[in-house]
């Protein structure tokens, strides 16, 4: 399994220190495209949605159990069930 984060170019993302933080974990790092704020936009929307719907109501026992939460969500109920406005308001 692959983590990406994904994140503007804020100086807190761009520093040496953060990606140096991101390389040691194994992170691979995605910022949006200098000076357009709409790259961000469906990653934010999900970022969002994922905290509000998942996250603050679940406690996880490890990491390898979240992965599995996670994905369980994510093809269980957000990709398959769950109507993104994105998209037109489809699954």
């Amino acid at each position: 399994m692959v983590l990406i984060f994904h994140s503007d170019r804020g100086i807190q993302y761009a520093c040496d220190e953060f990606k140096i933080l991101l390389k040691k974990n194994e992170i691979i790092q995605s910022m949006s495209r200098k000076g357009n704020c709409w790259d961000n936009a469906v990653a934010e929307s999900l970022f969002k949605t994922l905290k509000a719907e998942f996250v603050h109501h679940r406690k996880f026992e490890n990491r390898e159990g979240a992965k599995l939460e996670m994905f369980r969500y994510m093809e269980g109920f957000y990709l398959a069930k769950r109507i993104h406005s994105a998209m037109g308001y489809k699954t």
